[in-house]
């Protein structure tokens, strides 16, 4: 009969998304996820099987989280609300391991090589947009915005602002806060 695992598999792949998210997919050796997990290879490879399916489960709760942290936001707070509070969330939140994207990190490291996370993290990333529009969608139906706008073309451009704001963040002497605030201050004349 096996042994039941001695460890939380939740956490171990909270801790590989910290460490892929701020070192990416190249810059993490298996070496540093066994030490950052405190794994040796075997116990590794029987948990996970791969580098490259711990960063898919990774990239998962990655984009998992950030989807509840806006629908949470959106319950609490109305969509139009919500939008607007989400790009200094992503700005004030010092604990992050990064302010730049993990998936769009993985989108512009492993795209050119055509590395099959590539796609999952722009299939998360369209996940995401689609979420944008539904809560713009939703802002419109209770007549928050102007009906006559694409809700689709809204999210895209949303979610290019947010991304463009995360790279802001990442940089010394950009004042990401008012980049934030004009973003939230932009929904506002929709």
């Amino acid at each position: 009969m096996p042994r039941k695992p001695n460890y939380d598999r939740n956490d171990l792949i909270e801790r590989a998304r910290d460490l892929f998210w701020r070192r990416g997919w190249a810059g993490t050796s298996l070496k540093d996820l066994e030490a950052s997990l405190q794994m040796k290879p075997g116990s590794f490879y029987a948990a996970f099987g791969s580098k490259e399916a711990l960063f898919a489960l990774a990239m998962e709760k990655y984009a998992a989280d950030g989807r509840e942290r806006l629908r949470v936001l959106a319950q609490k707070l109305g969509p139009v609300k919500a939008l607007q509070r989400f790009p200094g969330m992503v700005v004030e939140n010092d604990a992050a391991p990064a302010k730049a994207c993990m998936l769009s990190k993985t989108l512009l490291e492993l795209h050119a090589h055509n590395h099959p996370l590539a796609s999952e993290a722009n299939l998360h990333l369209l996940k995401m947009e689609a979420h944008f529009a539904e809560l713009f969608q939703q802002a419109q139906s209770i007549g928050d915005i102007d009906g006559t706008h694409d809700p689709y073309v809204l999210a895209r451009r949303y979610q290019s602002d947010l991304l463009g704001l995360r790279v802001s963040a990442e940089r010394e002497g950009v004042d990401a806060k008012a980049i934030a605030a004009e973003i939230a201050s932009g929904l506002t004349r929709l």
